[in-house]
């Protein structure tokens, strides 16, 4: 593994859009698909550990939302320990912790070890791999980011569709334990994706040169100047909205199914429709994402994104049989793709690649307490009505409601600010503009005239091209 590289995202560094690139996608991809697909996928074991341990819904329910947590909540820490040790080695570390603790799982006597283990081990693995392999990818892409957010986001689905059949035949042939225990075995992965994440390198001119300036970076492990713009903190607020009701649907579709009477088999077979759909909506949404006239208006392509995932959410509530189940899987692999494949995409756009590795940490600590009521609360209501329809219902409400908040902010707030200068360096950059524009024809002359005179003085300095390969066309 050689020395530990901070990841600290050199600005003179240019993404390659490409070569090992490529290598980075592959690694985010699987990463993205334990990462999401995993506490979705261990729904499949709900019912036996409810026979098991002899609780409720809201009990399980915790698992997936503590699993969820972890992810999102230790977004800071996971944005400390990358200024400071770089991707690769927190990635290694990470898919050790996610395997162990469903290993550790395997072997549990109570809900409240499963919790400790299966969820905050776990999720804690999961986190030090998924916040670190986002990072890296939107270092490795720039023109081709929209495209590669879509690609990487297409793991969710994918390894939803595999890990749900999966885990109903690990269940049924090995109970709950020996599936655990498989699957703890299969997240070691997640560690060879880590040794994928090379670190881009700066040019060898700026490390003699900015070295003291690196080493100053290198000090601000947490970036908080993020708080002061203000289309972060819109989005943030609404990401957090729409956290609350976001992944309650795939939770707990395969247990409706179930209470309907249809066999476990085919109640698990909605997540793989789901799933199936969802592969293919995040790479199109990233490639129209992508589109020149689209690109900068990728905040409200999110918006819309979240108003049609909240309104499949209430057309949901009204699925009395197994066809109209599929019908709602349908429609909401669509959505949840949409906003799967945007949603790093738009706070990258707001934020920058600089500040995104501080950013996105933030993010995910402030939706972490909106992930961890939302499933428990939606499994209370459910003990408490025995009517998914109030479940689905609450959901769609809480998208709907993020879509509104982050359209009307970005159009009364972000839209604003993008016409002034970002940066105190942009508004020095214009200032100078203006002054070269108001220059008058005696001024021109008095430049050109010192620059023949420095031609005449060092002959020997001019005449040679010096080509850069990432400034030259």
């Amino acid at each position: 593994m050689g020395a530990v590289v901070a990841d600290d995202g050199p600005s003179g560094v240019k993404a390659p859009d490409g070569g090992w690139g490529w290598a980075v996608l592959f690694g985010c991809f699987i990463i993205t698909g334990f990462s999401y697909a995993f506490p979705k996928a261990v729904s499949v074991f709900f019912k036996e550990l409810i026979r098991e341990f002899g609780i409720g819904y809201s009990d399980t329910a915790w698992i997936s939302s503590i699993l969820l947590a972890m992810l999102y909540g230790t977004g800071p820490l996971c944005s400390v320990c990358v200024n400071r040790f770089g991707c690769r080695p927190v990635m290694l570390v990470g898919g050790l912790f996610a395997s162990m603790g469903m290993v550790i799982a395997s072997f549990c006597t109570s809900i409240i070890q499963i919790y400790l283990t299966a969820g905050v081990i776990t999720g804690l693995g999961l986190a030090l791999n998924f916040q670190p392999s986002l990072i890296m990818l939107n270092r490795y892409f720039d023109k081709r980011r929209p495209l590669a957010n879509g690609l990487s986001a297409a793991g969710s689905p994918v390894f939803l569709c595999a890990l749900s059949p999966l885990g109903q035949i690990l269940q049924h042939e090995y109970g709950w334990r020996g599936g655990f225990l498989i699957l703890g075995g299969m997240l070691l992965n997640c560690c060879v994706c880590g040794a994928l994440m090379r670190p881009l390198e700066p040019p060898k001119k700026s490390e003699a040169t900015n070295e003291p300036a690196e080493k100053k970076a290198k000090k601000k492990l947490l970036d908080f100047s993020v708080f002061k713009d203000g289309g972060f903190i819109i989005y943030t607020l609404a990401a957090s909205i729409m956290v609350l009701g976001l992944f309650v649907p795939p939770v707990f579709v395969v247990s409706y199914a179930k209470d309907l009477k249809y066999p476990d088999t085919k109640a698990a077979f909605l997540l793989t429709i789901l799933g199936f759909i969802d592969i293919f909506a995040r790479p199109i949404c990233g490639m129209i994402a992508g589109l020149k006239w689209v690109r900068p208006r990728c905040v409200y392509l999110f918006s819309f994104a979240m108003i049609f995932n909240g309104f499949t959410d209430l057309m949901g509530s009204m699925s009395v049989d197994y066809g109209g189940l599929v019908v709602f899987c349908i429609f909401f692999g669509i959505s949840y793709g949409m906003v799967g494949a945007l949603q790093f995409e738009v706070l990258m756009a707001i934020v920058g690649t600089q500040k995104f590795s501080s950013a996105i940490g933030l993010v995910l600590l402030a939706e972490a307490m909106a992930v961890l009521i939302g499933p428990p609360s939606a499994g209370k209501l459910l003990d408490a009505t025995q009517r998914y329809m109030f479940v689905f219902i609450i959901a769609g409400i809480e998208v709907t409601t993020s879509a509104l908040v982050l359209a009307l902010g970005n159009f009364f707030c972000i839209k604003k600010k993008s016409e002034e200068p970002h940066t105190k360096e942009e508004a020095a950059e214009r200032e100078e503009l203006n002054k070269s524009e108001d220059k008058t024809p005696e001024d021109a002359k008095v430049d050109s005239i010192e620059v023949e005179q420095f031609l005449k003085d060092e002959p020997e300095k001019n005449g040679e091209v010096v080509t850069n390969p990432e400034t030259c066309v």
